[in-house]
């Protein structure tokens, strides 16, 4: 993958700073701009066209969301990773369904940033493992399903088995149903899902509210 231009959206400067200087070392990123709000980034945005964003949730005026929905009306190629405190989860959902592929907690190791980098750069959804468990704990808290003409129930129950991260085996005894049977339920919520991993499952189980987190 040749370097990308990420863009830092964030109203903390010594964050801003710091963050930025790490990635003007690293192999992965050719290009480094920074910006202290949403409205600053919006104004720019075009002019530096980069690759990938990294965007803090809470900013005062113009917060990660909004700042998010509006970029990618700009630049629908943009790729957003969604920089994020313990504190901002209720946020998560209306950050997947504004448009980012990727969640990092403010406290990553920079080796997570790179890779966050890296995955949403190759069209992939990336979480940091934390928020990841976190999503997947608030889906087993299913309630209503509003969207069914694209998986059958089964396929549903089989999504979320997935999405706790059991295997097929597991997902057989649990629903007393063939391991092959599984196998071909995976095989069709992939194409039907259009996803890669368990990550982008979690995002289209969310962005089609299949349940409630």
């Amino acid at each position: 993958m040749p370097p990308v231009k990420v863009y830092i959206v964030d109203d903390h400067t010594l964050f801003r700073e710091g963050l930025r200087f790490l990635l003007t070392q690293s192999d992965v990123v050719s290009q480094v701009y920074e910006a202290k709000s949403g409205e600053e980034f919006l104004e720019h945005v075009a002019q530096a066209k980069p690759d990938v964003v990294l965007m803090d949730i809470e900013m005062p005026l113009l917060d990660g969301i909004e700042t998010t929905k509006r970029a990618l009306k700009l630049m629908p190629e943009l790729r957003v990773i969604t920089l994020t405190m313990y504190s901002d989860e209720n946020y998560y959902t209306e950050m997947i369904e504004a448009g980012a592929m990727g969640f990092l907690l403010k406290n990553s190791r920079f080796e997570d940033v790179e890779r966050a980098i890296t995955e949403v750069s190759n069209n992939r959804n990336y979480f940091s493992a934390e928020i990841l468990s976190y999503l997947v704990r608030m889906l087993e808290q299913k309630h209503t399903r509003t969207k069914t003409d694209e998986l059958t129930n089964r396929e549903l129950e089989v999504l979320m088995c997935i999405c706790r991260g059991m295997s097929n085996q597991e997902i057989a005894d649990k629903l007393y149903i063939s391991k092959r049977t599984v196998d071909k339920h995976r095989e069709n919520i992939l194409q039907k899902t259009q996803s890669k991993n368990t990550a982008e499952m979690v995002v289209y189980a969310i962005k089609n509210r299949f349940f409630d987190i």
